[in-house]
């Protein structure tokens, strides 16, 4: 998993996210991968299919693949 440390006790994880064209895809992606623990913030851009989440550590990729999912989307990998 790529991951690079911005601050103390946070992790900053870009993922690449198929199939968002609008802002309701990225709210409804950003809502379900906020809800893993751990997670701080998550923001979601359909035009480049980046989500970038800032969490206290990283992320187990198989729960942001499974919120992902949720969402009506397709978690290709970490950028």
């Amino acid at each position: 998993m790529t991951a690079q440390t911005d601050t103390p006790g946070s992790v900053t994880t870009v993922y690449k996210v198929s199939g968002m064209s609008c802002g309701h895809c990225e709210g409804a992606v950003s809502g379900e991968i906020s809800e893993i623990s751990g997670v701080s913030s998550v923001k979601a851009v359909a035009s480049s299919g980046e989500v970038t989440v800032v969490s206290a550590a990283p992320l187990d990729e198989e729960a942001v693949r499974a919120a992902v999912d949720e969402a009506g989307f397709e978690l290709v990998g970490t950028v």
